[in-house]
């Protein structure tokens, strides 16, 4: 029997049991083995099929969109203390004790559970953790974590159901580039050479829910470069899981886009995949953009001149969240019914409103109301002893500002 078999069943919690849980602790928050042996190195452009991504369950919706009262606060039913060592009380909290929780992929649910895929941007370790379950390790990518590389994105395959395969930006000594791989297995080149300077090596992934792979490279340090119509730097990238541009890219042989990103810190797209949204540090400002293929990224749906430093982003239908890794807080903007930012963002877990966590990075929606995320405390934030931590997130009420 295989071990991803034997993980499933060690992490099936009892029912509905993590909703119970999340709720009191008023935070605000696999059954077969892939393999693959052939040779998956970088390929020449040619046309490939279209995939058809299969759906996972669907979760049972627990109760959400009440704000949470900061623990110890007035109005807190049982305050959280804090944290002993590795042991966090918080029941937001899924995962203590890692590094730079730089990305996270959420695994599907039955609504039972929560379980996700947690990647450390200096060691290049991906765990795997969950709502009722002891973390445990899944992969181990090799990267260069100088300045702003290392493994910075994570997304699962678009047919993920079938191959069980991941996705991982990863910055290498010779370059930026795409890997992919599955629970213990070596990675395999997907897309190489995406340009590597002394800044602007992060990057993003995301599936566009028909069957390709989006791509957000930072710029390399070189804002000309962004510009550059046959440079893979600063843009955004569609390609299939072979690495070669995916039909229906603004220009076939071309795996580009969109173009003019810096330093992008997520990608998300609304649940129907009517919008797409990538998020950016600039050398002035942060910003969000709306994506439209082939058209450049010169004009913000938002922007922040104070540089929070703007990293994942969930798409809630009439709010789009934005976590923080500067400012450490979550940004929730009101989406109008055209897609556009409908006002000014509103600003939860922060310690004053709502439970601050500190630095968070990567951000990954689970269903309608719950999504996770991961913290970066230790790279130049405040840690606790239970950080770098995985959190989950419940969906901010809207202001209305979005609505019809």
């Amino acid at each position: 029997m295989c071990r991803l078999r034997s993980i499933i069943v060690r992490i099936r919690p009892r029912k509905t049991s993590w909703p119970l849980a999340l709720a009191a602790s008023g935070a605000l928050l696999l059954s077969g083995c892939a393999d693959f042996s052939e040779s998956t190195a970088e390929q020449d452009w040619e046309p490939a099929p279209e995939l058809t991504p299969e759906a996972g369950p669907q979760p049972e919706l627990p109760e959400a969109g009440t704000p949470a009262v900061p623990s110890g606060r007035p109005g807190s039913p049982t305050p959280v203390p804090p944290p002993d060592g590795c042991t966090d009380y918080d029941k937001a909290v899924i995962a203590t004790c890692l590094d730079t929780v730089s990305a996270v992929a959420a695994l599907p649910t039955d609504g039972s559970a929560i379980t996700a895929l947690a990647a450390e941007r200096r060691s290049g370790r991906i765990s795997l953790v969950g709502t009722d379950a002891e973390r445990s390790d899944f992969a181990a990518l090799n990267v260069d974590a100088t300045g702003d590389g290392g493994l910075t994105g994570l997304a699962l395959s678009p047919t993920y159901a079938e191959d069980r395969l991941v996705f991982a930006y990863i910055t290498t000594p010779e370059d930026n580039r795409v890997v992919r791989f599955a629970e213990g297995q070596e990675p395999k080149p997907v897309l190489t050479g995406i340009p590597k300077g002394s800044t602007g090596n992060q990057g993003a992934l995301l599936t566009d829910g028909k069957g390709a792979l989006l791509v957000a490279t930072g710029n390399a340090g070189d804002p000309a470069a962004a510009a550059d119509p046959d440079s893979l730097a600063g843009k955004i990238l569609r390609i299939d899981t072979g690495g070669r541009p995916a039909p229906g890219n603004p220009r076939p042989d071309s795996p580009v886009l969109a173009s003019g990103l810096h330093s992008p810190g997520g990608l998300c797209k609304a649940a129907d995949g009517s919008r797409l949204w990538v998020t950016d540090q600039g050398p002035e400002q942060d910003a969000i953009h709306l994506v439209r293929p082939g058209e450049k990224l010169d004009a913000p749906a938002w922007t922040w001149p104070d540089k929070p430093g703007v990293t994942g982003c969930t798409d809630w239908t009439d709010m789009l969240a934005v976590v923080t890794s500067g400012a450490g807080n979550l940004q929730a903007l009101p989406v109008t019914q055209d897609g556009s930012i409908g006002g000014k963002p509103q600003v939860t877990m922060d310690g004053d409103n709502g439970t601050s966590y500190g630095k968070l990075d990567g951000f990954d929606p689970v269903t309608p109301d719950y999504a996770v995320a991961g913290t970066v405390n230790k790279d130049g934030g405040d840690p606790v002893s239970s950080d770098d931590r995985v959190v989950i997130i419940v969906r901010p009420p809207s202001s209305g500002a979005g609505r019809d």
